[in-house]
């Protein structure tokens, strides 16, 4: 099979597809004949050394952490699926490749109406927006939300989960462009951080309330605001930190709003872990695709030999959803 190894860490420059064995699934998985994978940030520094993949390196370290494909062999002890069937899912590695080996219970169906480059476009960025918004920040209807990276696959995730779910959403993006499609995707109001401050736009239009939860990617620049623009009792979820992780903590606000701060992080969790959020996901969150109240974002797909264009394309943060690789 073919697929894009790292032999060495770098730029862009370093990403090579090569000619590997094929994979076999051992006790209770199943291989997938991958059409599509999916970028990610942690590809990009996956890239550079400096995000490795849980446990030992293995013998060809592939980057990608989601896909979509069809099943092509089912290994022992498999139940519920057979070859042929449509799946997306989760890796801790390895998407960017035609072949990738899962647990049965890491599968999610895709719809019928969606095609395989929105499918692997589905299961990082959902997964994570239903992480950090349900089981982390417990969102309500009627419950403020503003989520940063309204741009970014996460972020075009967590929007619309949260318009579904009943809450009034903020996100914050860096264009008059981005702004708009967000708008389309049901953000109630799309700040532009480049001209505004956040935490003044969030509190002058609630009436001073704040935000109930806060979906954070950036990290220590953007703590104070974070805790200025959160409502009492608010809940601050870091997913990322893109701009740095040694804040300095105003604990009087802190302390003073009753708020609190949660961090996650979905590749380093036990299988198990991983398990129960897919099981979740595939029953509370994909009929949701089927209904047409949520969409998979397609900002561009590139072919598998484009991949470093892909990994450029991405660090020049000129995309608004996601960016998609195709095998084809």
């Amino acid at each position: 099979m073919r697929a894009v190894v790292l032999e060495r860490y770098g730029g862009p420059e370093v990403l090579a597809v090569r000619e590997i064995p094929d994979l076999e699934p051992g006790v209770g998985e199943v291989r997938v004949k991958v059409a599509a994978s999916a970028l990610n940030r942690a590809d990009t520094m996956q890239r550079r050394g400096i995000y490795p993949q849980p446990g030992p390196r293995p013998e060809y370290e592939i980057p990608g952490l989601e896909f979509g494909g069809t099943i092509d062999k089912i290994g022992p002890g498999v139940a519920g699926w057979q070859e042929g069937d449509r799946v997306c899912g989760l890796l801790g590695g390895g998407g960017y490749a035609e072949q990738v080996v899962i647990h049965e219970r890491l599968l999610i169906r895709i719809p019928q109406a969606l095609s395989f480059a929105e499918a692997a476009a589905i299961p990082e960025v959902f997964l994570t927006a239903y992480d950090a918004l349900v089981e982390k920040a417990a969102l309500r209807m009627g419950d403020v939300a503003l989520i940063h990276a309204g741009g970014s696959g996460v972020g075009t995730a967590a929007t619309q989960l949260a318009k579904a779910m009943g809450a009034r959403t903020f996100v914050t993006v860096g264009s008059e462009e981005k702004a708009r499609k967000a708008r389309e995707l049901g953000a109630g109001r799309a700040i532009l951080y480049k001209s505004e401050a956040f935490d003044e736009v969030v509190l002058a239009e609630t009436d001073g309330r704040g935000a109930d939860v806060i979906i954070d990617f950036i990290g220590a620049p953007y703590l104070e605001p974070n805790l200025h623009a959160a409502a009492v009792e608010g809940r601050i979820v870091f997913v990322a930190t893109m701009g740095g992780d040694k804040p300095q903590v105003p604990l009087g606000i802190l302390m003073g709003k009753r708020l609190r701060l949660i961090g996650t992080v979905l590749r380093a969790r036990p299988l198990e872990q991983k398990m129960l959020l897919t099981q979740r996901v595939n029953q509370q969150v994909m009929p949701l695709f089927a209904a047409g109240a949520l969409r998979p974002v397609v900002d561009r797909v590139f072919a598998l030999d484009q991949v470093a264009d892909a990994h450029r394309y991405m660090e020049e943060n000129r995309n608004f959803g996601k960016i998609v690789l195709s095998m084809s």
